[in-house]
C-alpha cells in the first residue's frame, strides 16, 4: 500500500514596498520546489509608510507564517522586522544576500535609504510613538510602566489581545497588552495603572478551544494538552471574566468579532471616557 504524501500547510506572508510582483516570483518558484509545502499567501502591496507598519503586524499575528519583504526603506524595514521579531514570525528581506554578496564582491558598502515618502506631522510621529510603545509593551512585557499607555488590552491567551493592540497602534493609541495566565498574579504595574483604560477581552470557549488546537498544531506540539481543554478553557474564561467584573473593566466578547470591529469599541470607550 503506497503512503499517503504528507502536506505541510504554509501562511506566506509577501509585503511588497511596489506591485509585489518581484516577491509573488520568488515565492512562486521557491514554492515549486517543495512539493509538501501547501501555501497561502498574504501579500501587502505599495507598503511606503511607517503608519502602514502595525496594520500589517495585527494580520501576521492573527494569521502567523513565515514573511517575505521587499522594504528597502531603512525605518519602515526595520519596524516591520522588529514587530516580526516581537510575534516570534521569521521575516527575510527577499534580496538578501544578493546584496550583501555584491556589495562584498563590489567592495563597496550597502546603503539602504530612509523613507522619503512620510507625511511629517504630528498625526504621524503620534502613530509611529505608538506603534514603538506598543511593541514594546506586547505579552506583558515592561509591565512596569503601563501608566505611559492610553488603553490595556487585558484576557487569557489568543484572545486577538496582540492583533487589536497592533490596529490600535496605527491609529496613533498606544495599546500594551497583559495576558492572563491560570495561578499567576496580576502584575502589579497593571493593577496600580491610574491612567490607562483596561479593557478585558474574553471568548467562547468551545471558539477559543479550537484555536489553541490549530495554535498548537501550527508548532507542532502536543494538542492533548491543558492549553486547549475544553473543560479547563470554560475555567479559564470564567475567572477572566469574573477578574474584570472585579476590578470594573469593560468586557468585550470577541467570539464573533474582526479586529477591526474590537479596536472600533474600544476606541468608542476611550472617547466616552474622555468626554466625561
Amino acid at each position: 500500500m503506497q503512503a499517503q504524501a504528507v502536506t505541510k500547510p504554509l501562511v506566506l506572508h509577501l509585503v511588497s514596498h511596489a506591485s509585489g510582483e518581484l516577491i509573488e516570483m520568488l515565492a512562486r518558484n521557491a514554492i515549486l520546489h517543495l512539493p509538501g509545502v501547501q501555501a497561502e499567501r498574504r501579500m501587502w502591496k505599495l507598503v511606503r509608510r511607517l503608519d502602514q507598519v502595525p496594520q500589517i503586524l495585527a494580520a501576521m499575528a492573527q494569521e502567523p507564517g513565515y514573511v517575505l519583504h521587499s522594504i528597502s526603506h531603512s525605518d519602515i524595514r526595520q519596524a516591520l522586522e522588529d514587530g516580526c521579531e516581537r510575534l516570534h514570525l521569521p521575516c527575510q528581506f527577499a534580496l538578501e544576500p544578493l546584496i550583501g554578496r555584491l556589495a562584498e564582491h563590489c567592495d563597496m558598502p550597502v546603503q539602504f535609504h530612509a523613507s522619503m515618502a512620510n507625511p511629517v506631522n504630528e498625526d504621524y510621529y503620534q502613530r509611529v510613538e505608538a506603534m514603538k510603545f506598543t511593541l514594546a509593551h506586547d505579552d506583558g512585557i515592561a509591565c512596569d510602566d503601563l501608566d505611559k499607555a492610553d488603553v490595556i488590552v487585558v484576557g487569557v491567551s489568543r484572545a486577538t489581545k496582540t492583533p487589536t493592540c497592533m490596529y490600535l497602534a496605527s491609529r496613533g493609541i498606544k495599546a500594551a497588552n497583559v495576558p492572563l495566565v491560570p495561578g499567576a498574579t496580576l502584575p502589579a504595574g497593571l493593577v496600580g495603572a491610574k491612567g490607562p483604560l483596561v479593557v478585558g477581552l474574553t471568548v467562547n470557549p468551545t471558539r477559543l478551544a479550537l484555536i489553541r488546537t490549530a495554535r498548537l498544531k501550527a508548532l507542532h506540539q502536543e494538542t492533548d494538552t491543558d492549553y486547549a481543554d475544553l473543560d479547563g478553557l470554560r475555567k479559564e474564561v470564567l475567572q477572566a471574566r469574573r477578574l474584570f467584573a472585579l476590578h470594573g473593566w469593560p468586557e468585550i466578547n470577541v467570539t464573533d468579532r474582526s479586529i477591526e470591529q474590537t479596536a472600533a469599541q474600544i476606541i468608542e470607550l476611550l472617547e466616552s471616557r474622555a468626554a466625561r
